[in-house]
């Protein structure tokens, strides 16, 4: 019998001790901002799975500085701009810094959808990192910085012009530099071509005569996104064709700067689902492996990131595997990692946010550039987003600057986050948020001197259109859970808790969208419909994806 409880007592013990033990894991993972909502490429066992990045990195460029890469990609409108990216391995990613922390004209002051920074370049020169973009309403822009994490320079306008975009430098061993780019059809009237600039040795200017090094018409329409290197004698340009979800990727080469180019396709589709495989750029190892990186346009997830292997054969590129042996590269689905100088154990883009320092996680953009007054961090242990005032030039969220937004994280994922509304007036809410050109919200809200939970959405927002306010319930606390759970191909559902562990599905099922060049997003707003001296706000506890 004595025997009987003395199993007894081990077992309830060993059952408290794994309770004590979960827990604190549980805590732990809290308290350091959880990742387990993103996805990992990493395999494990010296292979890795793409896209090595599941979530929008447009337009993605990548340079390598002795065992680290960095890579940054377009960030159009969204505020910070220039996201940099760093790896030691070319398949584990962290943002360390943007290179933009505001954008730099008065016109970003409100929404600039698909506008603003265009296909970044990045270089390092002379020890200092360079990144070039084009602004296709403005020009071409530079910034530069002697470490990665910065301090970068303010962007400096290296030549004004209306169309010219996807710019990429290049320093020649005789002490001259140049500068590809392409055209915007819809603003220079041109496209389908290729020029280079030469450019002064300290890549502040140009000499804006062009030369014409290649025309796409024929053969390659639309080849735009160019990245200028060279190799064995070689001049090559990498450069994408036929568009973004159809097109292929495209090298020219010649051993004179100006021409003439050799053109050769070297990475397309074939039997893959890996549409239009291209834009990009590609690092060469200690090892010798070459290795190219580039995008894959996923709809509402954006423009998401694959690595794939690259041979050199007869000074030609070969990018991906030429599997029905055509001399064209088909995408990997899986291979082996690249034998780098340094191992890298996984690292993952962050996405949650306890909201307990005074500065932002670097996962957040805001829709336009930011005001003092629409947020202030804490170390107390919450964000506050005071209520924005709805004017009346807005139609819809698709024209309001205050959103803070983060790209979606991988296929499938949940975003919840626990809030507390402080309305001052009728109309004061705040909410989660999915983004893109058709939009959906489920929000606390301020309604006839009660507080709601409401789900609102709005289709072909871009166009004009009203929002509509499908369902509210009644709720008595002003502290609420708000959860939106994310599907394969978008599906979105809705739900709220007030303990944070019963929810309640609300609306209909809802279809995630792209927005202007870029995927859906997710993230928190606070509104007010009416001008007053003193703003409601809301204290968001945490942002938790999972």
């Amino acid at each position: 019998m004595a025997k009987k409880k003395s199993n007894k007592a081990k077992t309830i013990y060993h059952l408290a001790t794994m309770v004590l033990v979960l827990l604190s894991l549980a805590n732990i993972s809290y308290s350091q901002n959880r990742n387990n909502g993103v996805w990992n490429a990493d395999n494990d066992n010296e292979t890795y799975t793409n896209p090595i990045l599941h979530a929008d990195y447009s337009d993605p460029d990548v340079c390598k500085v002795g065992n680290d890469f960095y890579l940054t990609a377009s960030s159009f409108n969204c505020v910070p701009g220039l996201p940099i990216l760093h790896s030691t391995d070319l398949v584990n990613w962290e943002i360390i810094t943007y290179a933009l922390p505001e954008l730099y004209n008065e016109m970003f002051e409100r929404p600039q959808h698909g506008n603003g920074v265009w296909a970044p370049a990045i270089r390092y020169h002379n020890n200092e990192f360079y990144i070039y973009w084009g602004d296709p309403d403005l020009g071409i822009f530079m910034v530069k910085a002697k470490k990665a994490k910065g301090p970068w320079s303010k962007p400096h306008l290296v030549h004004e012009a209306k169309g010219w975009i996807d710019p990429c430098p290049l320093w020649d061993e005789n002490g001259k530099a140049y500068l590809v780019h392409a055209f915007a059809g819809s603003r220079a009237g041109i496209k389908s071509i290729l020029v280079i600039n030469e450019m002064s040795p300290d890549g502040l200017s140009i000499n804006p005569q062009a030369s014409l090094v290649f025309d796409g018409h024929e053969n390659h329409p639309t080849i735009e996104g160019p990245k200028l290197y060279k190799r064995n004698d070689y001049y090559y340009i990498f450069a994408p064709a036929g568009g973004v979800k159809p097109g292929w990727q495209t090298v020219l080469r010649s051993k004179n700067i100006y021409g003439p180019y050799e053109e050769k396709v070297v990475l397309h589709q074939g039997n893959t689902n890996i549409n239009g495989p291209h834009q990009g750029g590609y690092v060469e190892l200690d090892s010798g492996e070459s290795w190219f990186i580039h995008f894959q346009d996923k709809d509402a997830y954006g423009r998401i990131v694959h690595l794939q292997p690259m041979q050199w054969k007869n000074n030609w590129p070969q990018i991906g595997i030429d599997v029905n042996n055509d001399g064209i590269g088909e995408p990997v689905h899986s291979y082996n990692k690249p034998k780098t100088a340094s191992v890298q154990t996984h690292q993952q883009i962050t996405t949650s946010d306890e909201f307990n320092s005074n500065k932002l996680g670097l996962q957040w953009q805001w829709h336009a550039s930011p005001k003092p007054e629409w947020y202030f961090t804490s170390e107390l242990g919450y964000l506050r987003l005071n209520t924005v005032l709805f004017n009346d030039e807005w139609t819809n969220l698709w024209d309001v600057p205050n959103l803070l937004l983060q790209k979606f994280p991988k296929e499938k994922f949940s975003a919840i986050t626990k809030l507390t509304l402080f309305p001052k007036q009728e109309g004061d809410k705040a909410g989660l948020l999915i983004m893109g050109e058709d939009y959906a919200y489920i929000a606390i809200e301020q309604l006839e001197g009660k507080t709601w939970i409401s789900f609102n959405t709005c289709y072909e927002a871009s166009k004009g259109n009203k929002e509509k306010k499908i369902n509210k319930i009644e709720i008595n606390p002003n502290t609420c859970f708000l959860k939106v759970a994310v599907r394969k191909g978008g599906l979105c559902q809705f739900a709220f808790s007030e303990d944070g562990i019963t929810y309640t599905a609300i609306g209909t099922k809802f279809t995630a969208s792209a927005g202007r060049w870029i995927g859906a997003k997710v993230g928190i707003f606070a509104q007010k419909a009416a001008n007053t001296n003193d703003s409601g706000y809301a204290d968001f506890d945490w942002f938790r994806v999972e």
